[in-house]
């Protein structure tokens, strides 16, 4: 196979994985071992690096018209109900710093059970398990308009307030910790446990992923450059291949997560994310399946 074709391939698959409660970490991993390719050489784990940025951009330019205006009402918000505190941007960066710093303190276990398809496995399959539960119980709620087991009714990622953005944090940490349980996985469904409604938790994830994304992505890129001896990545003396496959796997990434976040906030709305939940459980348990056959 082609660089360029394998560019475009592994371009589709972050760009499609990165915002679905799916987990794009372990689909580059499992990826990477159906393709043969080794993603700790330097030029490879800098090339996802550089298509999960293409990613990234997708949000601003999708939010293009929500940030400018959740800037313009800070700190009152649109209503004059909101605070410093309590305004959609300052829960996001609550919400953020929450989960930055154990995630930051935690970086070498992360890296650890990068490597582990038992771990991403079972992440991926109890993960499914537990956003099938929480969205089956909270399917009713949808069309009723209560939520079970909480007196807390938001609609809208306007109306949050502090306890929720605190506890999405918090439970975002395990997407850092346990690779395949998806960053997006863990905020949708700790919204919706903190009686959030599926548009409003999956927008609330969205926004969050922005802060989240960039930060992560800047400091794995950053470290690799730094990175000196057999693994340094002189990205200088990269020859026009190499650069004319990373534009391409950037490209592919940002065109595909563009259409999979329009479609996502059309589709949860009507369908809910049982049929994510379900994909997972049988990757997951695939990826189990495979990993102790490798293991044998």
């Amino acid at each position: 196979m082609s660089d360029y074709l394998l560019s475009v391939l592994l371009g589709i698959v972050e760009g499609l994985t990165e915002f679905l409660p799916v987990s794009s970490t372990a689909h580059l991993r499992i990826s990477e071992a159906l393709l043969h390719i080794n993603l700790s050489d330097p030029y490879w784990k800098m090339y996802t690096i550089v298509i999960q940025l293409g990613a990234i951009l997708t949000l601003p330019i999708y939010f293009r018209e929500r940030i400018p205006k959740f800037l313009s009402t800070f700190p009152s918000g649109e209503r004059g109900d909101r605070t410093v505190l309590t305004h959609p941007l300052s829960l996001v960066l609550i919400a953020f710093v929450v989960t930055a710093g154990p995630a930051f303190l935690l970086t070498k276990m992360i890296g650890k059970h990068l490597e582990s398809l038992t771990i991403i496995g079972t992440s991926l399959l109890v993960g499914g398990i537990v956003m099938w539960v929480v969205d089956t119980l909270h399917s009713r709620a949808e069309k009723t308009g209560q939520v079970p087991g909480s007196a807390i009714k938001t609609w809208y990622m306007e109306e949050m307030n502090l306890g929720q953005a605190i506890w999405i944090g918090a439970c975002q940490i395990l997407s850092a910790l346990f690779p395949g349980t998806s960053r997006s996985m863990s905020t949708i469904a700790a919204g919706q446990i903190a009686g959030m409604s599926r548009a409003s938790a999956l927008e609330f994830s969205f926004f969050l992923s922005i802060p989240t994304m960039a930060a992560a992505t800047c400091y794995d890129l950053l470290k690799a450059l730094r990175t000196k001896g057999d693994d340094a990545l002189a990205v200088g003396h990269m020859n026009p291949h190499q650069w004319l496959v990373l534009a391409i796997g950037f490209v592919v990434s940002f065109i595909v997560a563009y259409g999979s976040v329009a479609w996502l906030m059309a589709w949860v709305r009507k369908h809910g994310f049982v049929p994510f939940a379900i994909y997972r459980i049988i990757v997951g348990s695939a990826v189990l399946y495979w990993a102790t056959r490798l293991a044998a």
